[in-house]
């Protein structure tokens, strides 16, 4: 599949059964509920979410059931976070073998690597496949930033055509933009920061809270697009509390928790991880049940 770095793009929570195991049914209703809404795209094992909890058999049949939901209509992205340049290979392969149509790669996982070994760790992935690579480039969480220059380097591959911009920098992209003009694709990684991302000219949004609310996602990118603003903006002021969020190192519970309010998730997390309690789940639910009160009536923005 030709893969268009544009669009929604949910990074999607792993769903588990009491028994932790992978909960399948679930995973398959709400991967449903975001190509129904109309995303553009699928990333799997979020770095930020549970991925560092699975195993890589189960990551492999994520791909897999993920690959058969879509249909070949939209790009399944594998995440690779990985600490060694051979297991992150190693990833790699597996992802092409069960069906991934491209990678998103973060910089090595705990080391900080220099300038120059990022670079290197990035070419030596992208050089091991012929799968499409959007960089993630996540300084605030992962203590490495990829600098424009950098990219300079690394757009010498081929395969290496896109960015989660995810700095929280929003003049970054602008630079990103001046730099390299449609020769780098950008998506914002960064929820509370999205329609101002796409003002700014990305083409994309690798989205977090869109794993509960799909439809007023999608409706936010596809006005903001068409050149409607004001619309956009209505509806992105109501969704700005929720999509905060995603800005918290409980991210995974929070959105799960949307996802049980929505009918499409459920709020099993993995261990180390537990459900929110107390008074910060109450703060939570309080933000989530104001959002499904004031929920806003969507336009037809699929005929746009």
């Amino acid at each position: 599949m030709k893969v268009e770095w544009k669009g929604v793009m949910p990074a999607v929570t792993t769903k588990f059964n009491e028994d932790d195991t992978l909960d399948l049914i679930m995973f398959a209703k709400n991967i449903r509920a975001q190509i129904d809404a109309g995303v553009h795209g699928i990333v799997l094992g979020g770095s930020l979410g549970e991925a560092s909890t699975l195993l890589a058999e189960e990551k492999n049949v994520l791909i897999r059931e993920t690959v058969q939901l879509s249909e070949g209509k939209i790009p399944v992205v594998m995440t690779i976070a990985e600490q060694a340049t051979k297991v992150a290979i190693a990833a790699a392969s597996d992802a092409h073998e069960n069906g991934a149509d491209a990678l998103m790669i973060l910089p090595p996982m705990r080391y900080k690597s220099t300038d120059i070994e990022t670079v290197q760790y990035f070419k030596d992935i992208a050089s091991s496949t012929d799968l499409p690579i959007m960089i993630y480039n996540n300084p605030v969480d992962y203590k490495i930033e990829v600098t424009v220059d950098m990219f300079e380097e690394l757009l010498e591959l081929d395969n290496i055509t896109a960015v989660k911009e995810s700095t929280r920098d929003i003049i970054n992209i602008g630079r990103l933009r001046n730099r390299f003009g449609e020769r780098l694709s950008i998506l914002t990684g960064v929820d509370p920061l999205a329609l101002e991302s796409l003002f700014m000219g990305a083409d994309g949004w690798v989205a977090g809270l869109v794993c509960a609310f799909p439809e007023e996602t999608v409706a936010i990118y596809e006005l903001a697009k068409a050149g409607r603003p004001k619309e956009a903006t209505e509806i992105y002021r109501w969704f700005l509390p929720l999509l905060e969020l995603d800005i918290s190192p409980q991210l995974v519970q929070n959105i799960k928790l949307a996802e049980v309010a929505t009918g499409i998730g459920t709020e099993t997390v993995r261990k180390p991880r537990l459900n929110l309690s107390g008074d910060e789940r109450k703060r939570v639910l309080k933000v989530i049940e104001e959002g499904l009160k004031t929920r806003p009536i969507l336009p037809d923005y699929k005929s746009f």
